[in-house]
């Protein structure tokens, strides 16, 4: 039987994340180097939107999300891992648009 490749479609207020890799090393806002083994207590993370469930309102695929990375469960598909959570568990949601925002930029 051929490989058949399957679509994967989420269901109610799950969302799938796929991790931003981590930058290394970074820079404190007054220029101090931070070392990526640092560890920071409860630090929020960013991650891209691929999957939305059909009760999903306020994020959409493509969406970059604000969320706790000890929250969610894990998942991999074909060698990549990914993350499954409610939508209600994320944080924010960086977008273009200013309507509503916070005035804070990426």
């Amino acid at each position: 039987m051929p490989d058949v490749k399957l679509e994967i479609q989420m269901l109610h207020d799950r969302v799938m994340l796929r991790v931003s890799p981590e930058e290394g090393e970074r820079r404190s806002s007054g220029g101090i180097v931070i070392p990526a083994t640092a560890q920071v207590a409860r630090r929020l993370a960013w991650g891209d939107v691929v999957g939305a469930g059909t009760s999903v309102r306020h994020v959409k695929v493509g969406d970059r999300v604000l969320f706790n990375p000890e929250d969610p469960l894990e998942v991999e598909v074909q060698g990549q891992a990914y993350l499954v959570m409610r939508e209600r568990d994320l944080h924010a949601v960086a977008t273009e648009r200013t309507e509503h925002g916070t005035g804070l930029y990426l």
